[in-house]
């Protein structure tokens, strides 16, 4: 079953909007894109429009979230973090507001409309700002679990989610969920994949691919960046000695470099950090990307197969 993250967060609003009054939604012309027409229609006195602005947008989520609401502030995730990139910083971090940022159509979904579109950068930048928690849910099933856990708390979000549907990663939802702790979702001693977002579903046929030859890959769902989890980290280092990492991300400055931080300061081994090169991609969809730049099952098997000899 195929479902996009972007209808699970919907549906996740939709539901606790019901119980909830201070659920409000802004959106900069982004509601169809977001997938929360549905939340627009049936709460349209808790739906704020911006239009296309995102300084706007931001800002008024961070005076929303200072007068006691539960603003989720939804834009495409290549303009959210570029565009406002300032607001998030001052408006929602350095005054540590209760805001959710949802950057929706991330990494290359936007993928045949080129670098202005890609979003790429979003993990690096806003990890790197003080108080910012950013969250990258696998398929539709952590979503709902992702949202259900900060819908109730204060502490200034930024979540990541692509545009396509995405294949599940979970058979269901009776799976734990804690916020800056990975998921182990395959068991192996040779090495370990660690993966993020919609990665993580690669990462897991990329393990059955291997087993078929007789390597056991561990595959950790990284499903937050920060707080990174450093003690999965650390164990699959000592534990099996060798680490790939996979992400639909610039490989500068990404989850492979947080990944090799921790692990050149704790447990040194050989760490392969994949993800897209630095520089203008190429045009295409992204399913053509991913196969362009190797970040699929068969060629980061290729990789595993080189990091083992």
């Amino acid at each position: 079953m195929k479902k996009a993250n972007r209808v699970a967060i919907c549906d996740a609003l939709m539901e606790k909007a019901k119980t909830d009054k201070d659920i409000v939604i802004i959106v900069s012309d982004s509601r169809g894109s977001a997938s929360l027409t549905p939340f627009a229609n049936a709460y349209p006195e808790r739906t704020v429009e911006v239009g296309i602005a995102e300084q706007d947008l931001v800002g008024i989520a961070a005076g929303l979230g200072s007068a006691g609401k539960k603003p989720f502030a939804a834009s495409p995730a290549s303009f959210l973090t570029m565009r406002a990139i300032e607001q998030i910083k001052v408006d929602v971090a350095y005054s540590n507001i209760n805001v959710k940022l949802i950057g929706i159509s991330a990494g290359v979904s936007y993928g045949a409309l080129g670098m202005s579109h890609h979003s790429l950068q979003d993990l690096a930048v806003l990890s790197a700002i003080p108080n910012m928690r950013v969250l990258v849910p696998a398929d539709f099933h952590e979503t709902k679990k992702m949202m259900e856990a900060i819908m109730d708390d204060s502490i200034p979000t930024y979540i990541r989610v692509g545009r396509n549907p995405v294949e599940e990663v979970h058979e269901n939802d009776d799976f734990d969920l804690e916020i800056g702790k990975a998921i182990e979702l395959r068991c192996g001693s040779d090495l370990t994949i660690i993966a993020t977002g919609e990665m993580v579903r690669t990462a897991c046929d990329t393990a059955d691919l291997l087993k078929k030859e007789g390597v056991e890959a561990r595959v950790l769902d990284m499903h937050t960046i920060k707080p990174l989890d450093e003690e999965a980290i650390v164990s699959a280092a000592k534990e099996t000695g060798k680490i790939i990492t996979l992400e639909e991300h610039n490989v500068t400055n990404g989850l492979g470099a947080m990944v090799a931080k921790v692990v050149c300061e704790y447990a040194p081994c050989k760490v392969k950090a994949l993800g897209l090169p630095d520089e203008s991609l190429i045009t295409g969809e992204s399913a053509q990307l991913f196969a362009y730049y190797g970040l699929v099952p068969e060629a980061i098997a290729a990789q595993a197969r080189a990091l083992l000899e």
